[in-house]
């Protein structure tokens, strides 16, 4: 267990109830299903919420811990802003003496494995968790077989042993039905593969190192710095590609 960063007052027990880390993962799992503990200790030590501790070291988290974090996981999946720049924003807040908006939602049973009972998840924690069969994703992205046929072949798309596919899968096979209504073919993806290759090779010798080590923390570390290059990595693909456009839209 972590030091206590700092003890728990009693005038500010006595001011609002707080709520264990336990408490708080239920309250965020209801919009948040993704979120787990090492999330919410990982935050913590990027410094972008101070729980109280108690006299033995517990966390405790008030209302405006709640509704700050809310903030963050929001900025994170709605915007895809980096630490950062989330930050700063918070920081922005502190000095101004403004605080995130705050709300009180129902609080809601998570079981041992982190699961909201009776609660489907409206995006999955992690794609490898998303189990589709073929004629699932045929269904639901779109594509005809014969197309799923050569993104395979391409190694555009690939599914996992034993021929089931995962979230990312149907993104990636939902994409392309879209492109292809506008007369692009896989073959002429096989570039986006390339790509998408050359970027793993490149991210991954920086979010290696932590993902090695045993401690949570790091590894919490490492997801989080891999989910942050990838959102940096689409923005930076998405403005190059509107830079490349706007002498053919004449802007």
């Amino acid at each position: 267990m972590n030091e206590p960063a700092a003890s728990m007052s009693p005038g500010a027990a006595r001011s609002e109830p707080l709520m264990s880390i336990g408490e708080v993962l239920g309250q965020l799992r209801v919009d948040f299903p993704d979120t787990t503990i090492s999330k919410l200790r990982f935050l913590e030590a990027e410094g972008l919420v101070e729980p109280q501790r108690t006299a033995a070291g517990y966390r405790k988290y008030s209302w405006d811990d709640v509704a700050r974090l809310r903030f963050v996981l929001t900025a994170q999946r709605d915007k895809y802003l980096p630490l950062r720049v989330i930050r700063e924003q918070l920081a922005q807040w502190d000095s101004s003496g403004e605080q995130p908006g705050r709300s009180r939602p129902a609080l809601v049973a998570v079981g041992p494995d982190g699961a909201v009972p009776g609660r489907e998840l409206a995006e999955p924690a992690e794609s490898s968790q998303v189990r589709l069969g073929r004629a699932d994703l045929v269904a639901r992205s779109g594509v005809d077989e014969s197309t799923l046929v050569e993104l395979e072949r391409l190694g555009v798309l690939v599914s996992d042993p034993p021929g089931w596919y995962d979230a990312d899968a149907l993104i990636i096979a939902s994409a392309v039905a879209g492109l292809a209504a506008y007369g692009l073919e896989p073959r002429h993806l096989r570039g986006y593969r390339t790509a998408a290759d050359r970027e793993v090779g490149l991210f991954a010798q920086l979010v290696a190192p932590l993902a090695r080590q045993s401690d949570p923390a790091a590894r919490a570390r490492a997801a989080e710095t891999a989910r942050e290059l990838v959102a940096l990595s689409e923005q930076l693909h998405a403005a190059l590609v509107r830079v490349g456009l706007r002498s053919t839209l004449g802007r």
